[in-house]
């Protein structure tokens, strides 16, 4: 199976399947020298990847998770390319989850102000948000992801054999994209996870195939149509409408030094945002309680530290989708409606974050 993106900077394809790592040849193209970059942990399958190309392969190992994001470790990798003589015509290979391949993406956009890249995810969540849509960058420490640039890949590659090392809690973290994408778009893929969570989790699963695709698709649509971010207002609600659940998400993941999954802190953002978007604008009891029953019964968590919430609100407004000192977040009104919500409520927010106690 393969998704199209058409995106600004010329259209690219998804390739999803178990054996999708043939298509890398095709992608590499004549490219001289490709410089791989993956997490220390995935040393081995990087060095499958390279003995696939026909060209001089440099290996660039990087700490693991969101250790992988900082300034620090870009300039290393940086610094790796220039000692291997690297050109606009060679070509960078991100592999791992989604902090390795923003941060690869990273490295391909700014070296000679930009290269070839291919992405290997070899997470769910990496599949299904990281390695589709062009946002590449690092953290700093005031917050996630705050350096940065849209570059798109010239492909993607999710080999859906390489989740068969993947730990089960990885897994269903990822889902929380997944179910993200049902809420505000595809509501399919609600229907597809509650006739079956335990089928829906099971990667190897033709219901897992399609809950992936169909969550690459959304993406796909949504930033093709807005691929710089830059067209929400009110309920014409661009790229931004993907951010669903992350205003709090990415709070909680900086509160906690970055030591919560993604995806569980994305699920509690969306359990927040749920309840904000009833308060606000009036969505209805019981979509709120899906999110607690899907997300939920998968295992991913609905809560976080209750005394947490002063300098939560602190973390959101620094948050990217801020203008100024407004906080904007995503909420939705009913399926797959989405609607910026400009300075919301302070009391409702908080009320909100109090409730999923």
């Amino acid at each position: 199976m393969s998704v199209r993106v058409e995106s600004a900077m010329g259209p690219y394809d998804v390739h999803i399947e178990r054996g999708a790592l043939a298509r890398l040849p095709e992608l590499a193209g004549d490219a001289l020298r490709v410089a791989i970059i993956h997490p220390e942990p995935l040393v081995g399958l990087a060095e499958q990847v390279g003995d696939k190309l026909d060209a001089q392969v440099t290996m660039i190992a990087v700490p693991d998770a969101e250790a992988a994001k900082t300034a620090d470790v870009l300039t290393r990798c940086w610094d790796a390319l220039a000692g291997a003589g690297f050109t606009r015509s060679d070509m960078v290979i991100g592999i791992g989850g989604g902090t390795a391949t923003d941060l690869a993406g990273f490295v391909a956009a700014s070296w000679l102000r930009g290269v070839r890249y291919v992405s290997i995810p070899t997470s769910v969540l990496a599949m299904v948000d990281a390695a589709v849509g062009g946002k590449t960058g690092i953290n700093l420490s005031a917050g996630k992801n705050l350096v940065g640039a849209f570059y798109e890949p010239a492909g993607v590659i999710c080999d859906l054999a390489l989740l068969d090392t993947l730990p089960e809690r990885d897994v269903r973290a990822g889902l929380a994209e997944v179910i993200k994408c049902g809420f505000i778009a595809d509501t399919r893929i609600l229907d597809l996870a509650r006739e079956d969570l335990a089928d829906a989790a099971d990667h190897t699963s033709a219901r897992f195939a399609e809950l992936v695709t169909r969550a690459v698709q959304v993406k796909a649509t949504v930033v093709a149509a807005d691929f710089r971010e830059s067209t929400s207002k009110g309920a014409n609600v661009g790229r931004e409408a993907l951010n669903y659940g992350h205003t709090l998400g990415h709070a909680i993941e900086a509160h906690a030094g970055y030591t919560w999954r993604h995806g569980d802190a994305i699920a509690v953002g969306m359990a927040w945002c749920s309840r904000v978007s009833r308060l606000v604008l009036g969505l209805d009891h019981e979509t709120v309680a899906l999110h607690d029953d899907l997300l939920g019964g998968l295992g991913l968590p609905l809560r976080y530290d209750q005394s947490a919430w002063p300098e939560l609100r602190r973390l959101m407004s620094l948050d990217k989708k801020a203008r100024g000192n407004l906080l904007r977040i995503v909420g939705i009104t009913e399926f797959g409606k989405p609607v910026i919500i400009d300075g919301p409520d302070e009391a409702a927010l908080e009320a909100a974050y109090r409730e999923l106690s």
